[in-house]
């Protein structure tokens, strides 16, 4: 019978294919990498950068309307006395028409709504009673007004800031206003109109119509928005920023603030595809640069692959010759060579082992709050299922610093840090090398007590209670500390269960008094009870 030829194993192919695949994974393992890494960093930059434009425009808009009132008011008050002289109105529009570039027109009118005088003056209104949206808001509630935008007789959109005229004696005389086309250069067009970006990114302000009152787009002006959630917040009054398609199906990095004199909204958004289209360019010249580099090392690793794979060719050779008379010094050298290979692959485990090393400290980072050194959640969440896996008992303290917003808003937020870090340093002196401690949140840490009873529990809370009392922290003095405790599985089988009846006792302890530790209720938990300021 015909024995079955089995195919010859090239070992020195079989290095090569395995290096260069290797190396296309690592390569693309990193440009992937890279280019995450840099793609998340470029929409979160453009996402922190519209927002503080849009708040800068906003906050820019809030103080020209404020200004363009107190114009108005110091005009109301010069013209009160002399009202029925209309040489006196007629001057002071002029006057005030002429003096800033924030209003289009000037209007003076009567109690009734007639009116005495206009800037620019061009006759064709003075006698006339103006029933405009914003003239008739203005003369019925006879204060201070921001209109929201309309159409004026002569078609075009505009607001009217209007401020009464009140004679000394407290009679109500008519009103001065000052009209703004939302269409017509002015300071207000002009401050939202400069953007000096040459991105693509734009800007738009919208009213609580959803109708767009600003557009570098001329011909949307006027027309309603329709879905966008970056309009929705910002229309309830929130500032922040948010990547969104809008209503042109646009994929947009949108930053928005609310201007609530006018009740307008501001929003600075630049398209995703144009802030990513620089990294794309990026990452295709470092390819175009790394393909020489990459192709150089391949032929490399196909000479060393050679290199290596010689000694193990010349050890099956010689294994053919067993019985020549020098075999055995050949072997023997071969085997020096062989020596030297085993140290190779001892040198590559222990760059393996650097780069677990490394991934483990990344796991660690991971798992760290960068302030306190303490496990985060994510921390947090390893450790139970460690525990819970082990089947060990543990006692749970939660703890929550007593009025630590008071001190972030007497002392500013650097100060709270630093009584976090001190809270974080008294915890890890009051703990065993086995503790696991926890930051979960705020000013709210946890510390897990593998193996301890309820009454140990107990004394290292109030330990803890008391080293943070008598602790003096720079600035902030003395602070106090509110504990809950809890043990599993003696007040839960449930683990989850377990952190929320402890985290009940932290609320029960504020509600008793703060400054005290109390121990957790099994039989009693409502999730609806909410938590006390701290």
């Amino acid at each position: 019978m015909q024995t079955a030829r089995l195919p010859r194993l090239d070992l020195r192919r079989l290095i090569i294919l395995l290096a260069m695949l290797s190396g296309l994974i690592t390569l693309g393992i990193g440009f992937y990498a890279s280019y995450k890494v840099q793609r998340d960093s470029l929409i979160g930059s453009t996402l922190a950068a519209n927002r503080a434009y849009a708040a800068k425009l906003a906050d820019g808009t809030e103080l020209f309307f404020h200004s363009a009132q107190q114009q108005l008011a110091v005009s109301a008050e010069n013209i009160a006395a002399q009202f029925s002289d209309n040489d006196v109105l007629n001057e002071e529009a002029r006057r005030l028409r002429r003096q800033t570039d924030s209003f289009n027109a000037i209007v003076i009118t009567s109690a009734q709504g007639e009116v005495l005088a206009t800037a620019p003056n061009t006759g064709l209104l003075v006698g006339q009673k103006l029933n405009s949206p914003g003239a008739l808001r203005a003369l019925a509630k006879r204060e201070p007004l921001i209109s929201s935008p309309y159409t004026s007789a002569l078609g075009t959109l505009v607001i009217l800031i209007s401020h009464p005229i009140v004679a000394s004696d407290g009679t109500y005389l008519g009103y001065i206003g000052g009209v703004i086309s939302l269409r017509e250069r002015n300071i207000l067009h002009s401050m939202l109109g400069e953007h000096f970006y040459q991105d693509g990114s734009y800007l738009y302000a919208v009213d609580q119509s959803r109708r767009l009152l600003y557009h570098p787009q001329p011909k949307r002006l006027g027309t309603v928005v329709a879905e966008n959630e970056v309009i929705d917040r910002v229309l309830q009054g929130e500032s922040g920023s948010l990547r969104v398609i809008n209503s042109q199906g646009v994929d947009m990095l949108a930053g928005y603030a609310a201007s609530p004199a006018a009740g307008w909204g501001i929003v600075a958004q630049r398209p995703t595809a144009d802030t990513l289209q620089p990294l794309d360019d990026l990452m295709l010249k470092v390819i175009r640069q790394t393909a020489p580099l990459a192709l150089l090392t391949l032929l490399c690793i196909w000479g060393l692959a050679t290199l290596i794979t010689r000694p193990l060719s010349q050890l099956a050779q010689r294994a053919s010759e067993m019985d020549a008379p020098n075999s055995a010094e050949r072997i023997q050298r071969i085997r020096s060579w062989y020596f030297e290979a085993a140290q190779l692959k001892r040198a590559m485990q222990l760059g393996i082992n650097l780069l677990h090393q490394r991934i483990g400290k990344l796991n660690l980072d991971a798992q760290t709050d960068p302030l306190t050194g303490l496990h985060n959640r994510r921390g947090l969440t390893l450790a139970l299922e460690m525990l819970a896996s082990e089947g060990r008992s543990f006692a749970v303290i939660a703890l929550d610093i007593d009025h630590f917003k008071r001190i972030n808003d007497t002392h500013g937020h650097d100060v709270g840090d630093t009584v976090i870090r001190q809270m974080a340093g008294l915890m890890t002196t009051c703990s065993r090398d086995a503790d696991i401690l926890c930051r979960s949140g705020g000013e709210e840490f946890l510390m897990l007590l593998p193996n301890t009873t309820l009454d140990s529990a107990l004394l290292v809370a109030e330990r803890l209670r008391t080293s943070v009392e008598l602790e003096q922290i720079p600035v902030v003095g003395n602070i106090t500390v509110s504990l809950g405790i809890a043990v599993w599985p003696m007040h839960a089988s449930n683990i989850e269960r377990v952190l929320k009846l402890a985290d009940a006792a932290l609320y029960r302890a504020k509600q008793n008094g703060r400054n005290r530790s109390e121990i957790a209720e099994p039989d009693q938990y409502s999730p609806e009870d909410s938590k006390p300021d701290a």
